[in-house]
């Protein structure tokens, strides 16, 4: 249950356009409704901010489909992480405005929000091309949360002229994602060239002793430039919810 849909509950009440008992059956199903696979944790946007994401991998397309169903009485957008095409064929069934961004391998329903404008935007920087599938996870759900963001590909220290070229850009973000496999170099190295929080997300990208992502993420945690946080081997999700929450609170 998003805080919009809520706030309308408790306007209603107020101005009598709603019965009490009414109100009550809506709300019935705070924190979580238990459909018997899942248990969908309505109060989390509420407690958090950040409304509940459905995570689809692992999930049949029927138990995707079904969450989604379910979530859609109280929820006017949805995303849906980690997601394939069965998948979104069945969520199409319940939710025929959804599209899927196959890329992120994300499922959006709904509208993406405005982005606000006071601020500049979070740049999502990826050192090679083969990250850009995680980029792109972090880049969606950054905007299904609100923000404007700048998408800056192919900058690796490989060629570190590259990302020379688009220090301007950089340097307008208020928060930067780093995404980079290999040895991971580049969150370290933008770190020690801009003044706001760098979120590093090491990717599974290299050769045999990158040890899928391993030797990225270890790199990324001893970075010895300030300001870097550092989340999980291929979650640009994560990388996405704090630097939403730092960019604009939520």
């Amino acid at each position: 249950m998003d805080q919009e849909y809520l706030e309308h509950i408790l306007e209603a009440v107020s101005s009598h356009d709603m019965e009490i008992e009414h109100a009550l059956n809506e709300l019935k199903n705070l924190p979580y409704e238990d459909i018997g696979y899942a248990n969908i944790d309505e109060h989390r946007n509420l407690r958090t901010g950040q409304g509940e994401v459905i995570f689809a991998q692992g999930k049949t397309p029927e138990q995707t489909a079904g969450i989604v169903k379910r979530m859609m009485e109280h929820n006017r957008n949805i995303l849906v992480t980690r997601a394939d095409e069965k998948q979104y064929e069945a969520v199409k069934k319940v939710a025929p405005d959804a599209t899927y961004v196959e890329i992120a391998r994300i499922i959006l329903i709904g509208q993406m929000p405005k982005p606000e404008k006071t601020k500049g935007p979070i740049a999502v920087v990826t050192a090679g091309t083969s990250d850009i599938p995680v980029a792109e996870e972090a880049a969606v759900t950054a905007q299904y949360f609100g923000n404007e963001v700048d998408r800056i590909y192919d900058v690796g220290v490989a060629g570190i002229h590259r990302l020379f070229g688009k220090m301007d850009r950089i340097k307008k973000a208020e928060v930067i994602i780093v995404v980079a496999g290999m040895e991971g170099a580049l969150a370290s190295v933008v770190a020690g060239l801009v003044s706001v929080p760098v979120v590093a997300v090491p990717t599974s990208v290299g050769y045999g002793a990158s040890f899928g992502g391993l030797a990225a993420l270890l790199s990324m945690l001893n970075s010895c430039a300030n300001g870097v946080g550092v989340v999980n081997i291929d979650n640009g999700y994560g990388a996405a919810c704090l630097a939403s929450k730092i960019h604009i609170g939520k």
